[in-house]
């Protein structure tokens, strides 16, 4: 019976799932409109139909807001994690490591390097959910620690962009002193006056967020991304309260004032553009 809703003609072909290569559509998870791949990827990886922002990589997020993702200095590039705990609770640590490196490409859960925006030099850190979860561990403390020194050094903004679901567990009090140490940098750059623009995507939760993630001059967030520090369960179980419609996403922050702007991706950079100029980054500040 399926055959007759199926032409057997050699003009006109009727193409079935099992025809069509995987991953050409995309289920936008907010609105449950399917998207064609390369539609989604022209429009920087949000949904057309609700502006639902996709989780993207962070090279993805290089290629969108630097001039020329090639023409970068990384910094601490060959940085990486031990096992200082001998962690085995269900699997190695060495070997989710191990693993996370073969599927991102990357050492850790942060990439920092110095590029141009609009001309402007600019130390970046883009934090990547898909190793471990976007997890703040020793390396990414060091990373973020390196990148703040230079912006300090050769007085350069400075912009991390969020993305994790907190501290790594893996490594016991090492993840958490990582707080510590990049909010006493943060601090340190704040003393030198310079300018330090937090953007906060989907997730930014844990660790992150209770340390630099919030310490922005300048907090942007991209749109509906959660934000928080504890989950929204573990909240309402403690206080024995019902929480307000939604809690922890970038909406309900900037009603509460912990977030600057909301900013739609296909924004992002001209509104950095646009701080920088605000903040008179004279042609010094420029790459020569």
């Amino acid at each position: 019976m399926v055959e007759w809703f199926r032409r057997s003609t050699d003009k006109i072909k009727t193409i079935s799932k099992k025809d069509t290569a995987e991953g050409i559509w995309v289920k936008c998870p907010r609105c449950t409109q399917v998207i064609y791949s390369e539609e989604l990827k022209k429009n920087q990886y949000v949904c057309s139909g609700c502006s639902h922002h996709f989780r993207i990589t962070s090279q993805q997020y290089f290629n969108m807001l630097l001039d020329d993702p090639k023409n970068i200095l990384e910094i601490g590039k060959n940085i990486e994690s031990v096992d200082p705990l001998k962690f085995n609770a269900v699997s190695k640590y060495s070997d989710q490591l191990k693993a996370a490196k073969e599927k991102t490409g990357y050492n850790d859960a942060i990439r920092t390097v110095v590029g141009e925006i609009g001309g402007y030099k600019t130390a970046i850190g883009i934090m990547d959910f898909s190793f471990i979860g976007g997890s703040m561990g020793s390396v990414v403390g060091e990373k973020i620690s390196r990148l703040v020194s230079y912006a300090i050094s050769n007085k350069t903004p400075l912009i991390i962009v969020s993305a994790s679901g907190g501290a790594r567990m893996q490594e016991g009090s090492y993840s958490l002193m990582q707080m510590a140490k990049t909010s006493a940098m943060v601090a340190k750059f704040s003393k030198e006056k310079g300018l330090f623009i937090s953007i906060l995507t989907d997730p930014t939760t844990g660790g992150t967020t209770a340390s630099f993630a919030m310490l922005g001059d300048i907090i942007l967030a991209e749109p509906n991304a959660l934000i928080g520090f504890a989950g929204a369960r573990v909240i309402k179980q403690t206080i024995g309260q019902d929480l307000p419609e939604g809690f922890q996403r970038a909406e309900f922050l900037l009603d509460k004032g912990f977030v600057d702007s909301i900013v739609h991706r296909s924004d992002l950079k001209n509104t950095l553009i646009k701080i920088f100029k605000f903040f008179k980054y004279h042609p010094d500040h420029l790459v020569t």
